[in-house]
């Protein structure tokens, strides 16, 4: 029966009981760690997270987790920050739009009318940060396949 090199048990198996030093290994101190062995690399965010964050900060966040490695070989994370991107861009676009075209009705109409569409933008994107969250996917109607389409390549 093979005896424990670190504090000289008799083992049954492939580790020591009383200390856990594994047998035939090379002796080293008590308590020390072994000198070599693979670096623990933590792990990345679960899907369900860094899709939700991709729709955080709109277009910003969405166009970081498109560079960063482990996210953007990840299609479905691809997809929502392509979503968040064309979402962000198409709310800019509408708030430009409608703030020319309204703006010589009056400052009534239009501060309601901006602020109505403001407000539908707030809304649609605490729904789309709370279901992505989740682990819904929604697909938005005219810039969801488009995200689909880019999301796959």
């Amino acid at each position: 029966m093979p005896f424990c090199a670190s504090c000289g048990a008799q083992v049954e198996g492939s580790f020591c009981a009383k200390c856990g030093t594994r047998v035939g290994a090379a002796a080293s101190a008590p308590g020390s760690m072994p000198a070599s062995g693979p670096a623990v690399q933590a792990a990345p965010m679960a899907d369900n997270v860094a899709s939700a964050l991709c729709y955080a900060l709109g277009f910003i966040t969405g166009i970081i987790f498109l560079v960063l490695a482990p996210y953007n070989r990840n299609p479905t994370i691809r997809f929502h920050a392509f979503q968040s991107i064309f979402l962000s861009v198409a709310f800019i676009a509408l708030r430009i739009i409608v703030g020319i075209l309204i703006g010589a009705m009056g400052l009534f109409s239009f501060f309601f009318i901006y602020s109505l569409i403001s407000l539908a933008g707030l809304a649609l994107w605490i729904y789309m940060l709370l279901m992505t969250y989740q682990g819904k996917t929604i697909v938005l109607p005219i810039i969801g396949p488009i995200a689909q389409q880019q999301a796959r390549v």
